[in-house]
């Protein structure tokens, strides 16, 4: 389980591994530039809604971002999965605070989160690659 109270050091390792994950959603989805995290996020949000659809709006689009962080973010018991709507969105709850942390701290945690969870994806489900 990751420390939050060690600082959080470049990890070239981590850092292959995030570009790696970068590189096969760009091939996959036949984009000319690599996806930001934000771009990832948004990939984890309609992956665990289940469905995917041309014209999400703004809020949309945000709302698939709170939900993909709240599900990375489970994997350590910091939020619990509630359930669906009747829309078939997917709800969380918060069971713990995320010990605070600088902007570039937090961007790492996330990186490191989407890269476990794309593995996961690649291994179960032949997801990528």
């Amino acid at each position: 389980m990751l420390q939050y109270n060690t600082p959080m050091v470049d990890n070239w390792e981590t850092d292959f591994a995030y570009q790696r994950i970068r590189h096969l959603i760009q091939t996959r989805f036949r984009r000319d530039t690599l996806p930001d995290l934000n771009a990832l996020l948004f990939l984890v949000g309609v992956q665990e809604l289940g469905r995917w659809q041309a014209d999400f709006t703004k809020e949309e689009k945000r709302d698939l971002m709170h939900v993909a962080v709240c599900r990375l973010m489970a994997e350590d018991g910091h939020y619990r999965f509630v359930g669906r709507d009747d829309d078939g969105w997917p709800h969380y709850e918060l069971t713990s605070k995320i010990p605070p942390t600088d902007l570039k701290g937090q961007e790492q945690l996330l990186k490191e989160k989407i890269i476990g969870y794309f593995q996961d994806l690649e291994t179960t489900e032949g997801f990528i690659g």
